[in-house]
């Protein structure tokens, strides 16, 4: 019997504890069941958006394929026309239907494309009167054209490229130029054709060809000029000019040497010349270049910074390098830097090592103290294109006999003699031939 009465408590207190669980339960089947109808009802609501979309898209799809078919009221939106090239004169286009709307965009690209690849004058076209410089890729010639002028110029210069050179550099040239334009120290380019070999760029005519020859040509009797110094002083002021707007286009160089600077009125009219070298850094991911490692590419490496050898690294400081070189090699009126160093292995290991070319006879120490700046290391320390300017300023200001640089009837001499670097010179064309130095 008391088995009996415990198995009836156990009982009795089951049936006591399991009745407050029929309300939990119920509580779990309805939050349970609630659950399953929200999810229910957002997925028919994501399924009827899913449609709706898919609805609007294909009413999207059916008005784009019956846009052309339906007339239209209103004016048709014309597509941006290309921007012409330098020089160039825009075409109208001929008036449009809507059904030829659809093919706008083919067409102007296509009008573009021909536009680009139509040329304008041939080698045929152009009379060379006279070499003015020849290098590795490419030779300068005084010219005109057979019939009529180019761009309203009756004389130009003009660059004729060599056998080999790849019409995609050709290219990169004229765009560079064609970003420089409107500056008095940079050579204007006037017209080009890229469409065949020869590839030929028409450029502003220069009376004295470069500035190396002409310092050659001349040099006896500016070494008897007392106001040599000065006039030297002025022709990098206008160089450093010219390389502070391409710093301001964002664009190296690469090849600044006294060679690739034309002279039009010495020193007053000088123009840095030659971009086949030249990168534009808004078109590239990185400043370093591989130049040193492609072996068809030939570089200057007498005007090149030791960073360019040591870490395959040129920038803009490398330029402010170059521009140091440019000084001496004026002092020394063309002289070709490192004269002593004959081998391109010599050169690279003399510029690593720390050596520099040796002080020009007669240089004034504030030319000399700009030369040693550009020369510092590591690049960070040399001055920029800015401070050069205003270094230079500083000492034309300060010159004995002032110099006006804007004002250059002042300074101007009438004797012949500054004059005889023409480029009908049979001397200045057998130097031209030489200012391509390949180290």
């Amino acid at each position: 019997m008391p088995t009996n009465s415990t198995s009836g408590n156990m009982c009795s207190d089951a049936g006591f504890t399991g009745w407050p669980l029929d309300p939990l339960t119920y509580i779990l089947i309805g939050a349970l069941s609630f659950i399953i109808l929200a999810f229910t009802l957002l997925g028919v609501l994501c399924l009827r958006k899913y449609r709706s979309l898919v609805q609007t898209i294909r009413g999207l799809q059916r008005s784009k394929l019956l846009l052309y078919a339906v007339p239209r009221l209103e004016a048709p939106i014309m597509p941006v026309r290309p921007v012409p090239a330098v020089g160039e004169e825009e075409e109208e286009p001929p008036p449009q239907t809507p059904l030829q709307q659809r093919s706008t965009v083919r067409s102007s690209k296509r009008l573009w494309k021909g536009l680009q690849q139509g040329p304008r004058f041939t080698k045929s076209d152009l009379n060379l009167l006279q070499l003015i410089k020849a290098g590795k890729e490419a030779v300068f010639y005084q010219a005109r054209m057979t019939r009529g002028t180019c761009k309203g110029h009756n004389t130009f210069t003009c660059k004729i490229s060599k056998e080999g050179v790849r019409p995609k550099h050709v290219d990169s040239e004229v765009s560079i130029m064609r970003k420089l334009v409107h500056h008095k120290n940079i050579l204007q380019l006037l017209d080009w054709n890229t469409t065949e070999e020869p590839y030929i760029l028409i450029m502003e005519y220069v009376s004295y060809g470069t500035l190396r020859a002409f310092l050659q040509t001349n040099r006896v009797h500016l070494s008897a000029d007392p106001e040599l110094q000065s006039l030297l002083t002025i022709a990098s002021y206008h160089i450093a000019l010219a390389m502070q707007h391409l710093r301001s286009k964002m664009i190296v160089h690469c090849d600044l040497a006294l060679r690739n600077v034309m002279v039009n009125k010495f020193p007053w009219e000088v123009k840095v010349a030659e971009f086949g070298l030249a990168r534009d850094l808004t078109r590239m991911t990185s400043r370093r270049s591989s130049r040193w490692r492609n072996p068809r590419q030939r570089v200057p490496l007498r005007w090149y910074p030791p960073e360019y050898f040591k870490n395959n690294y040129y920038s803009f400081k490398g330029d402010v390098w170059a521009f140091g070189i440019v000084l001496w090699e004026m002092q020394t009126f063309g002289t070709l830097p490192y004269p002593n160093l004959e081998t391109s292995e010599a050169v690279v290991y003399h510029i690593c090592i720390g050596h520099k070319n040796t002080n020009p006879e007669g240089c004034r120490p504030e030319i000399l103290h700009i030369m040693q700046d550009c020369w510092l290391e590591p690049y960070t320390l040399r001055p920029s294109f800015t401070d050069i300017i205003r270094m230079l300023e500083n000492i034309i200001e300060n010159d004995a006999d002032y110099v006006d640089v804007e004002s250059p009837q002042l300074l101007v001499k009438d004797e012949p003699e500054y004059h005889e670097a023409k480029s009908t010179s049979p001397r200045a064309a057998s130097v031209a031939l030489e200012d391509n130095n390949p180290i």
